[in-house]
């Protein structure tokens, strides 16, 4: 009987010490760059140079290190091309429609021409004035309700910023700050497709959510300019901000691991853009989440199931200044041209990618208020989805058979 008690008192205290509120990851910060990135560098801008060009040789001959592992990547098939290894004509067709979209909306971006011909009351020589509180309501409630999974507010600081274009007809020209607030919005993802990575599904998914944000954004950035403010879409394939940076700064997740962004309920199973504006908005000063940068230190999954070894096993490491994880981008990209699809399985394998209900929301609250739980919740997301999750085929509802 006394055994019985001894037995029952240590579950009972084991179970205790996993819901007490210790966190336990003061250690664990989210620095902010002391320096601004040229966009130049960013390895999808450098796909573009043409070998053999100008702008090819001037690239290279300042920065050489980067020429091999790119012309190496130059030589595969490439994204959505029909070599590549996931090639399924359905999904990259879907992916490639999507994409279109997208290049058409960047010349919307700062408002069309047409825009101002419109007869409005709002349209006026002097901006409307408004109360930040309540526009930032009204603005997040509308976004949420059309599509976005969050919204966030922050002040636009310089390390937001590229330093200069490095994409389309303007690259090279310096990014000059001309607006004091950012709005970040994200959307989903959906779990089933991404379970797929890296088939074609991914890439069709991933394309999806950039366009459904970047409509969020423009739509936002169109309405900001009817009130008489200015204001910048920032979307796929047309930013001059850094996404990531400006929502985690915005309160809607922290950097983990993989280099992503990792928001409470979704984790990296999103799409972001942002607006850039003049016009007031609520900013308030956002703390990083520090327990979910110690549960990324625990799990290494997303390292694991890396099919190009881009992302770091260790811990964090002191790059220019700042500890942080540095993904290898040149081996993620190759990844990509050789699969023909932007990858996601780190996205698909964390464990706060798991679908957002209830069951899943408990385990994040437990991971979030204390550090026993943290620890045990890597172990069980390892026994019972697995160390690599096994890749799954595409979702039933295609109807169509892979090649």
């Amino acid at each position: 009987m006394n055994l019985l008690i001894v037995i029952l008192c240590i579950f009972g205290g084991s179970i205790l010490l996993l819901f007490l509120p210790f966190k336990g990851a003061h250690s664990y910060t989210q620095p902010r760059p002391e320096k601004r990135i040229h966009e130049g560098d960013v390895v999808l801008s450098r796909r573009m140079l043409i070998p053999g060009s100008d702008a090819y040789k001037a690239y290279y001959q300042c920065r050489p290190e980067f020429r091999d592992a790119d012309d190496r990547s130059r030589k595969t098939p490439g994204l959505l091309d029909r070599q590549s290894r996931f090639f399924h004509a359905e999904t990259f067709a879907a992916a490639k429609a999507n994409f279109e979209l997208i290049d058409y909306m960047g010349a919307l971006t700062h408002g069309s021409k047409s825009a101002n011909l419109v007869t409005s009351e709002l349209l006026t020589a002097e901006a409307l004035k408004v109360n930040p509180n309540k526009t930032s309501r009204f603005i997040s409630t509308w976004l949420k309700k059309t599509g976005a999974h969050s919204v966030g507010f922050t002040r636009l600081e310089d390390y937001h910023l590229y330093s200069h274009k490095g994409r389309g007809p303007h690259s090279g020209k310096p990014i000059i700050k001309k607006h004091e607030y950012a709005i970040a919005l994200t959307v989903e993802m959906d779990h089933r497709m991404m379970q797929s990575s890296p088939r074609g599904s991914t890439v069709m998914e991933s394309s999806e959510q950039y366009l459904q944000s970047g409509v969020l954004a423009l739509k936002l950035a169109a309405w900001i300019r009817e009130l008489g403010y200015e204001a910048r879409a920032h979307i796929d394939g047309n930013y001059e901000v850094i996404c990531p940076l400006v929502a985690m700064d915005a309160g809607l997740g922290t950097i983990g691991r993989m280099g992503l962004l990792m928001t409470p309920r979704l984790g990296p199973r999103i799409r972001i853009s942002v607006v850039t504006t003049n016009m007031p908005v609520s900013c308030e000063d956002h703390k990083p989440d520090r327990t979910t940068l110690h549960f990324c230190q625990l799990c290494k999954k997303c390292a694991r199931v890396c099919p190009s070894a881009a992302i770091p096993e260790g811990p964090r490491e002191i790059i220019e200044g700042q500890e942080r994880w540095q993904i290898n981008s040149e081996k993620c990209y190759h990844f990509w041209t050789t699969s023909g699809t932007d990858c996601g399985m780190c996205m698909s394998a964390c464990p706060f990618s798991h679908p957002d209900n209830p069951f899943h929301r408990f385990i994040r609250w437990g991971i979030k208020n204390n550090l026993f739980f943290r620890h045990l919740a890597v172990k069980l997301d390892d026994l019972f989805y697995g160390r690599k999750p096994a890749i799954k085929p595409l979702p039933d509802w295609t109807g169509i058979r892979e090649r």
